[in-house]
């Protein structure tokens, strides 16, 4: 029996399916676990509140890892635990960058989205699906100028998300953007998106983060993803499973691959290691 006490997840082609639902043998899983003890917690790149309203509804939810570990935000209390973010000048400095590239691109400041008018008008162009364009329509408030309003600010930024639609450019820019911006991490969520957080912005920083504030220890933690930005966190925790459905290098730093999205993988997973002798 392993003695697992926190349980983090991502959430898109991971804990939900691709059409972005929560299955019904996930949310067994998660409640059961949830009732012996273990705490349950979302680790997505979106903020707390562009999390699906599923995920939000779960009663057992106390503590999220938001914006790829820029935010742990703690649910009951409304307050962030812990967190890092880039520093104003620097966030400009980014998107000077972008501006060179043909890509669309917004930010995280203050738990929400924000993007400049002219590139949130022609999202559509850039998105990678329906589900993608949705979030980004929904989820962005559009501002005549972004880089003008983070200098106005001056407020750090916790995310730069840019979206290509050639992906030569896009595998380019993952391999140069590190060299030229070694101060913060470069990763990816999805598949025509770029994101940029603060060099301690992780979500394996933050899960143990948070474990060091639930006073338990980074081993007793089950991780689970299926891209890039979820990683540090399968390298950190005591258990690290990669979804079926995951890129080569993210099923390389699980300790277990577990069944797609599609087919409760996280359910599956949950049941070899913590119910496995029933």
């Amino acid at each position: 029996m392993h003695n697992i006490k926190l349980i983090a997840l991502d959430l898109d082609g991971t804990l939900l399916n691709s059409d972005k639902q929560l299955s019904e043998e996930n949310k067994a899983a998660l409640a059961r676990a949830a009732s012996e003890g273990i705490e349950i917690v979302p680790a997505t790149g979106r903020f707390y509140k562009g999390m699906p309203q599923v995920i939000r509804d779960l009663p057992f939810v106390r503590y999220v890892i938001s914006i790829n570990g820029a935010q742990v935000y703690d649910v009951l209390n409304g307050a962030t635990v812990c967190g890092s973010e880039i520093p104003w000048d620097r966030a400009v400095s980014v998107m000077q960058r972008f501006d060179t590239l043909d890509t669309v691109y917004d930010c995280y400041q203050d738990g929400w989205g924000w993007m400049t008018e002219r590139l949130y008008n022609k999202a559509e162009l850039y998105a990678a699906n329906i589900h993608s364009l949705e979030m980004i329509k929904k989820l962005r408030t559009p501002v005549p100028e972004l880089k003008a309003c983070i200098e106005e600010r001056k407020s750090g930024v916790q995310k730069i998300q840019a979206f290509f639609r050639d992906m030569d450019l896009r595998a380019e820019m993952l391999k140069k953007l590190p060299l030229e911006f070694p101060d913060l991490v470069v990763t990816t969520s999805i598949v025509n998106n770029i994101e940029i957080n603060s060099r301690e912005a992780t979500k394996g920083n933050a899960v143990e983060k948070l474990a060091a504030h639930l006073g338990i220890s980074v081993s007793q933690a089950m991780t689970f993803g299926d891209d890039y930005n979820d990683i540090t966190m399968l390298e950190k925790a005591g258990i690290g499973v990669a979804m079926g459905n995951a890129n080569e290098e993210v099923k390389k730093a699980a300790d277990y691959v577990t069944a797609d999205c599609n087919d409760s993988g996280v359910a599956a997973a949950m049941k070899h290691f913590l119910w496995e002798s029933e």
